[in-house]
């Protein structure tokens, strides 16, 4: 018996499989094992069931009992390692100015201490209150005090239910997030909700982990986000009461009310400092009474008079008690919870710099924003832009997120917002510089992903902030950073002035592309293509459809392709030489991909032909590849040869690493399959070479398979055996599906040959 291969998902409860298939097959009992490994027989027992990992003695200790061989070792090495290098750690940091709930912190524990217990049963809590009432802060702090009784770790997300946008999270964007982060491809993910959810369930059984679902619309939203583990404890944050959760789910509703009038002083003296608070407690009562003994009131009071250590109290109470009006959504015939007062004192306590800088940052349209298009939006430096975070941030107008980038509250947005039309501020101009900066960083960034434009990128607005990218890595990083922002930006900005950045997403869809994001890559192009449309421009309707048309198959949708292929036909004769050719050569890769070889040769030729009638040589060198692929695809190895051979030294001219590379692999082919192995080998190293310099990973991925396939017909199995796993591991590195094909055909040579 074998052990058996682990899994992207690799947990616990598959480690746990792993040792118990072990022991049996060593015919050793649990107590006889426990005696050759000095291991008990409890801890053993636990990990069989899946519930813990062992420390790195431990299991030296377990393999050595078992008198494992070098494999069964790694595996075991490699198992016990992955769910902790897994474990999403998705937890805002928890407050060091946490004060009160003593009463709501000690009934949600006597909840948690029911989860996996005598008697176990699905654990939800749904903490219900008025917004800045502090449900987020109770909830991440719970969930910070039980972390280390849930070893696989905690998810989160913001559902954003209550927001001016009035545009929810779905349930089913919520789902792909913690899908991913608990291993799942984007490409693996499901497309229905059904199907995302009940795959979320299946991910979570065998877990024990912390869900906490902040600021939910209602139970619709929150359903489907639901584990099913008794080993998992959900915590759900909402300005609703969701009693049909308590109905239907067995949810505990946690109602969560203002600060008593202590909780609320003892939270001000922990901000401004217990002595100004014996100082004058009469103010300081009134201070908190003004406040509505609202959490997030009392933290922006509390940070804007801990700023002024020499401000007495009493001109602060004098001023809360006179500002009007309120915010709306907040309104009272209570005189006393007057919330916009609060964020109105709060916001004039700011430098003016400071205070036009918050009214743009209320312009973002995600829930996060970096540093970087914070500036942007203001149109100003970033060290201008990192002093004013700070002021905002001292002000308690603005928080960080576990990932280190800003956010303000819905209330807060909410109220910077109305001043921006208050003091008539340039709302288009600050939404068109954040998407300048996005579409001027991503052409930037694209250089170093071997996706560079062959014109440099138009310069980007006065203000736009500029980021330098020194490595393939950093450019990553930024567009990881900025996804969601763009995310948000394509729904969310629906200016028809602000069309263009839905019609021009081409670097976006690139890093899509390299890092095999295919359901981003699909979803940006639809909401592309969908904005062409509109503005009726045949150009852009033409990019996009292509883009979405490659990206639909690459992911196997043959029909849904074909429609946007039929789309692109009927638009030919709109469009001047240049597009036309590009629209042809689009169509033959689509075709080529469905293996339609024939019909790929005829718009390859037709692009090739408009490309020398409009003597660009670059262009229609890299074309004549194109042209050869499909005339190997086809058997006419002589005329592809012929062909790449004159388009080789016109693509050196240009400096198209790229497409030599591919004229090189397509040489390689048709040589293989002529039977010059030498010279085939030869064309397919040098490809991997050039593609090498851009860090082309699919593409070298395609040409380690042929120059296996080769190295297979030479008799050379080991040599095709280390080309396919590399191919499979750089295909699995963007999630490609074809890795999987590589991988199988490096396992299939692992067999012997039979003999002749």
């Amino acid at each position: 018996m074998t052990v058996p291969e682990l899994g992207v998902g690799m947990d616990k409860a598959e480690f746990g499989r792993l040792l118990r298939a072990a022991r049996q097959r060593s015919l050793l009992t649990l107590e006889s094992l426990a005696e050759a490994s000095g291991v008990s027989v409890r801890a053993i027992s636990n990990m069989e069931r899946g519930q813990s990992l062992p420390r790195q003695a431990t299991l030296s200790e377990l393999m050595d009992a078992l008198e494992l061989d070098e494999q069964e070792r790694r595996r075991f090495v490699e198992a016990s390692m992955r769910r902790t290098e897994r474990a999403p750690r998705q937890l805002p940091p928890d407050l060091a100015t946490f004060r009160g709930r003593t009463e709501a912190l000690a009934a949600v524990h006597r909840i948690t201490s029911h989860v996996a217990g005598h008697g176990a049963h699905v654990v939800i809590s749904a903490i219900g209150g008025m917004a800045g009432v502090g449900k987020t802060a109770l909830a991440v702090h719970w969930a910070h005090q039980e972390a280390d009784r849930f070893p696989d770790g905690q998810l989160y997300v913001n559902l954003r239910g209550f927001e001016d946008s009035g545009r929810p999270l779905s349930p089913g964007d919520a789902l792909a997030g913690f899908l991913e982060a608990l291993g799942v491809p984007s490409s693996s993910v499901p497309r229905g909700l059904e199907e995302r959810s009940a795959l979320f369930r299946e991910r979570t059984a065998s877990r024990r982990l912390i869900v906490v679902l902040d600021n939910a619309r209602d139970e619709e939203q929150v359903r489907p986000l639901l584990p099913a583990s008794t080993g998992c404890l959900t915590i759900i944050t909402s300005r609703s009461q969701l009693s049909g959760l308590a109905v239907t789910e067995g949810a505990t509703l946690v109602g969560l009310d203002v600060w008593t009038r202590e909780e609320a002083l003892a939270a001000l003296a922990a901000r401004i400092g217990e002595e100004r608070c014996r100082a004058e407690p009469r103010a300081a009562a009134e201070l908190v009474e003004l406040c509505g003994f609202l959490p997030l009131a009392v933290a922006i009071v509390g940070a804007q008079v801990s700023a002024s250590p020499q401000l007495p109290l009493g001109p602060v109470v004098r001023e809360l008690r006179d500002s009007r009006p309120r915010l709306d959504a907040l309104s009272s015939g209570d005189r006393r919870v007057d919330v916009r007062a609060v964020f109105s004192w709060s916001y004039r306590a700011l430098t003016p710099g400071t205070a036009r800088f918050f009214r743009f940052l209320a312009l973002h349209p995600g829930p996060s924003v970096s540093a970087e298009a914070a500036a942007s939006l203001a149109g100003i430096g970033m060290a201008e832009a990192r002093r004013h975070l700070r002021e905002l941030i001292s002000a308690n107008l603005l928080s960080r997120d576990a990932e280190g980038r800003y956010v303000l509250h819905d209330l807060v947005r909410a109220y910077g917002a109305e001043l921006v039309e208050e003091e008539r501020d340039d709302r288009l101009g600050a939404q068109t510089r954040l998407l300048d900066y996005l579409r001027h960083n991503a052409r930037l960034a694209n250089r170093l992903l071997g996706r560079a434009e062959s014109e440099p990128p138009e310069p980007p607005a006065d203000g736009v902030v500029r980021i330098t990218f020194d490595t393939r890595e950093g450019a990553l990083d930024w567009f990881r950073q900025e996804e969601s922002t763009v995310a948000a930006a394509l729904r969310s900005l629906d200016d028809p002035r602000l069309l263009w950045f839905r019609v021009n997403t081409q670097d976006w869809v690139s890093y899509y592309s390299v890092t095999g994001r295919w359901t981003e890559e699909i979803e940006t192009k639809r909401i592309g293509l969908e904005a062409a449309l509109l503005l009726d421009e045949p150009t852009a309707v033409a990019r996009n459809s292509a883009s979405l048309a490659r990206a639909l198959a690459e992911t196997g949708r043959t029909e849904e392709a074909d429609q946007q292929v039929e789309l692109l036909l009927g638009l030919l004769h709109r469009l001047g030489p240049v597009e036309r050719a590009a629209t042809e050569r689009s169509i033959g890769w689509v075709r080529g991909r469905q293996k339609r070889h024939a019909e790929a040769l005829h718009h390859a030729r037709r692009a090739l032909e408009i490309y020398r009638a409009e003597g660009d040589d670059g262009a229609a060198a890299r074309e004549m590849n194109a042209v050869g692929w499909y005339l190997a695809l086809l058997g006419r190895y002589e005329e592809t040869i012929a062909l790449c051979e004159e388009a080789v030294p016109l693509l050196r001219r240009h400096r198209n690493v790229r497409i030599e590379a591919a004229a090189r692999d397509t040489m390689g082919y048709a040589r293989q399959r002529l039977g010059d192995l030498d010279a085939a080998m030869a064309d397919y190293r040098e490809s991997l070479r050039l593609y090498g310099e851009g860090f082309d990973g699919y593409n070298q991925a395609e040409v380690l398979d042929h120059l296996a396939t080769a190295q297979q017909e030479r008799g050379d199995r080991a040599g095709a055996r280390e080309s396919w796993l590399r191919a499979a591991d750089l295909l699995s590195a963007i999630n490609s599906p074809r890795a999987a094909r590589m991988r199988a055909n490096a396992q299939a040579l692992d067999t012997p040959p039979n003999p002749a």
